[in-house]
């Protein structure tokens, strides 16, 4: 009788790292949907149609928080999903890269589906090729990978602060084109945004391409920081050492930053100095973690592990569940109810967070995997391995343990 090959347990504090970086997320993208002008409008002034200085300084203070570090939050976790993905392949003797591509195409098609159905500020799609090009980097020596990690860095600040010269001298965006009339977010219907996302692919993805530098030198740092023992007790120093570069040194000057510098200073802060805090975070999280080693763990830490396991389908589930609260399709509270734009927002937030919660909670009561997480796995063949408890189920997004 043959006995299946022992498969890793889960690592709880990298699905409780997925969940947080989930509904952070949403923290940022919130105030994109609750935008009168939606994303373009956003672009030009993200301020606009928000009364009173209270609500504006409180505004810029919540926008500041998530600004950037959730982004790079879960770069870091796909650079950790690629390194425990190609260490698998290689011990179960895999083609690599090529075992990778069926998830990364998949991913791909994911985000695709996502960007032209629901929202035009996905970052699955980024993710997806960004991951193809750190899967072939990471067949090479470590020498190679650390010349191209730090290459890629260096180009990626260069050419963010040039760009943050440039919006320093342009003039600030006029607050009445943000909310320019007809707005297809707030009178058109689902079909005219999905024709509007197919016409604007050129501004609306250009994001990705920007930060492709970026992606590949975060994802490698995950990558390293996973061999490095992050998650294991010997890890202690290097979360020391990230939790007071990240939270200590880094998080006052993105926060001020973001506050104090206008667009610009939004603008360098989300990439240049979110990314630092993120790695901050996820040392915070992974010390959490180790120390709560053996013990029942906390109600939010459950509720987290559970968005954490189903972290793709509760990432396009709260993107369509803010669209519909926020679009003129749907609710239409963008606009309906625009001058209560902060509490409203923070509301909204709240409550398709509760949702997003909840249905991962249910839905994990019965069943192993996300839906999402599930067609994954038929579509890349990880069904045909060897049997796990639901403790120790692969995650489609962004690695498998």
């Amino acid at each position: 009788m043959s006995v299946p090959a022992p498969v890793s347990p889960r690592i709880a504090a990298l699905d409780v790292a997925r969940g947080l970086a989930i509904l952070g997320t949403l923290a940022t993208n919130i105030w994109i949907f609750s935008h009168q002008g939606g994303f373009p409008g956003y672009l030009v002034d993200p301020l606009a149609g928000t009364a009173g200085e209270v609500s504006r300084a409180v505004q810029s203070v919540l926008m500041a928080a998530a600004n950037g570090k959730f982004l790079s939050l879960l770069m870091l976790l796909f650079g950790i999903g690629l390194a425990v993905q190609h260490a698998s392949a290689r011990r179960r003797g895999l083609a690599w890269p090529r075992s990778y591509r069926a998830r990364a195409g998949v991913l791909l098609l994911d985000g695709l589906l996502n960007y032209l159905l629901i929202i035009e500020f996905d970052v699955l799609m980024g993710y997806a090729l960004t991951g193809l090009v750190v899967a072939w980097l990471v067949t090479t020596s470590e020498r190679a990978q650390r010349v191209v990690a730090t290459a890629c860095a260096v180009l990626h600040v260069a050419a963010i602060g040039a760009l943050t010269a440039v919006l320093a001298v342009v003039p600030a965006g006029d607050p009445a084109d943000a909310l320019a009339r007809p707005n297809p977010y707030a009178d058109g219907t689902w079909w005219e945004l999905v024709l509007l996302r197919t016409d604007a692919v050129v501004l609306f993805r250009a994001e990705p391409v920007l930060i492709l530098g970026l992606g590949v030198a975060v994802f490698l740092a995950g990558r390293f920081l996973w061999r490095a023992g992050l998650f294991a007790p010997e890890g202690e120093l290097w979360r020391r050492r990230l939790m007071v570069l990240g939270l200590g040194a880094a998080l006052p000057v993105d926060l001020a930053l973001n506050v104090l510098g206008g667009q610009a200073g939004a603008f360098l802060a989300r990439y240049t100095t979110a990314p630092v805090v993120a790695a901050g975070l996820l040392a915070l999280v992974a010390h959490l973690g180790v120390r709560a080693a053996g013990r029942r763990p906390t109600w939010a830490a459950r509720r987290l592990t559970e968005v954490g396991r189903t972290a793709l389908s509760c990432y396009l589930l709260q993107n369509l569940l803010a669209s519909a609260l926020f679009y003129g399709w749907g609710a239409g509270l963008a606009v309906a109810a625009a001058q209560y734009r902060v509490p409203v927002t923070v509301l909204g937030w709240l409550l398709v967070g509760a949702a997003v919660l909840l249905l991962a909670h249910l839905w994990l009561r019965r069943f192993p995997r996300g839906p999402l997480e599930e067609l994954t796995a038929r579509a890349t063949g990880a069904r045909r391995a060897p049997a796990m408890s639901a403790g120790a189920q692969d995650s489609a997004w962004p690695c498998r343990q």
